[in-house]
């Protein structure tokens, strides 16, 4: 009995993944006569329970039936495309490549493994729906960005596991590896940002563009907002915009702590979630202030792409630099030592003193320390924002911001201080 009950789930979930992709592909066509399609949602179910039976069989008899069978299958699939091909001039191989990886997943799903061949159905059936999006987001990325974030990766994949995975300097500060690594993390994080950017940085309005140039860099948006600000001179769309993008900087503070060392988390999640929370309440104060009528709320916000080998070569100098003084701080100066180092990277950039903390955290530094480092951080870079949009927009107009930023900080001061 249990026998037979696993052999039916194997072919339900391998009917079920060519019975989704087909569905997929039937409703692209669902325009076209009967007939005229290669492959519509009958024939993907039945290439999905082919796969199953196949799978099946292989298992008790032959793992060869599975090789001399996907072939077979494969050259069915050719002719039917040369000839539809030469019906409709139609040369487009995605229907053709679909049904082989149906057949792939649907016997992957019968072999034992429903959970991760369904997953790769979801990702598949995605890639086809979303083709004119996808189309549309290769002509707005820049050649330049993409060859730019392209050499990036080739140097990262070809250098990183050639770098030695150990302390070099004065206390063992200094590990290539995880220097680089941490490198490789940050420009994933800033470029999935710009290239939210570039995709709705034209559309969507100063908030939204704010939300995405937060993970590029929180600093280089202020800064562009600024400047508008002082263009419009009465705008607080800008202002908003400020607290948005220092809102983001504590999610992107979460993330670098969780993959450096995510037992630090348990400490610092409080803090961090009550200064953001912060920062939304007097977001929501600005935005209800506000003037309805002010224009100026879709302004682009122009940022650099951040996968360039200068910009990565300086964010390793500056984390390299960044971990030595940690170190050399702490030998020196014992915490006191970290919390000046703390506040003033902070006045610069505050990941590579985050990435620093969280890493001598998980080797020998105090968490208690690490967390009231990473919080000074935090606090200085937040109110220096405010402080530079000030003076860009115009202290007069904008004096508010860092006080207002400062008012959101404080009570993630009080809840850090109750928690040491």
């Amino acid at each position: 009995m249990d026998t037979s009950y696993n052999l039916a789930i194997k072919l339900l979930a391998a009917l079920a993944i060519g019975l989704l992709i087909g569905i997929e592909r039937g409703w692209r066509d669902r325009e076209e006569d009967e007939g005229e399609r290669v492959a519509g949602i009958r024939t993907f179910s039945l290439i999905g329970l082919l796969g199953g039976v196949c799978a099946l069989i292989s298992e008790q008899t032959t793992p060869w039936f599975m090789v001399a069978a996907f072939p077979g299958v494969c050259a069915l699939i050719i002719a039917a495309h040369i000839l539809e091909a030469r019906t409709d001039k139609d040369m487009g191989t995605t229907t053709a490549f679909t049904m082989m990886l149906s057949f792939v997943l649907s016997a992957w799903a019968a072999f034992g493994h429903p959970i991760p061949a369904m997953t790769v159905t979801v990702i598949v059936i995605s890639l086809l729906g979303y083709k004119p999006e996808l189309h549309s987001w290769l002509r707005t990325i820049r050649p330049r960005d993409f060859f730019s974030g392209l050499k990036l990766l080739i140097i990262s994949l070809v250098l990183l596991p050639l770098l030695p995975n150990r302390g070099y300097g004065p206390w063992e500060a200094l590990n290539p590896y995880w220097t680089w690594w941490m490198v490789v993390l940050i420009s994933g994080i800033s470029f999935l940002g710009y290239v939210i950017i570039q995709l709705v940085g034209e559309k969507k309005g100063t908030l939204v563009t704010a939300i995405a140039g937060g993970m590029v860099s929180s600093t280089a948006v202020t800064i562009s907002l600024a400047r508008f600000a002082r263009e419009q001179k009465t705008s607080l769309v800008f202002s908003a915009g400020v607290l948005v993008a220092a809102a983001i900087m504590f999610i992107r503070v979460v993330i670098e702590v969780l993959v450096v060392y995510p037992g630090l988390l348990k400490a610092l999640w409080l803090p961090l979630a009550t200064m953001f929370a912060g920062l939304l309440c007097a977001l929501a104060w600005i935005w209800w202030q506000r003037d309805q009528k002010e224009t100026g709320d879709h302004q682009p916000v122009v940022l650099k792409n951040p996968l360039q080998l200068g910009m990565a070569l300086q964010f390793g100098l500056i984390l390299a630099a960044v971990l030595f003084l940690s170190e050399a701080m702490k030998e020196w100066f014992g915490s006191s030592g970290i919390y000046v180092l703390s506040v003033v990277s902070g006045l610069i950039d505050v990941d590579a003193i985050v990435l620093s903390l969280s890493r001598s955290a998980r080797q020998d530094l105090a968490s208690e320390v690490a967390v009231l480092g990473i919080l000074l951080a935090c606090l200085t870079n937040t109110l220096v924002k405010g402080v530079i949009f000030a003076f860009i927009a115009g202290y007069k107009v904008h004096f508010k911001l860092p006080l207002l930023m400062l008012a959101a900080m404080i009570p993630g001061c009080a809840v850090a201080l109750v928690l040491m």
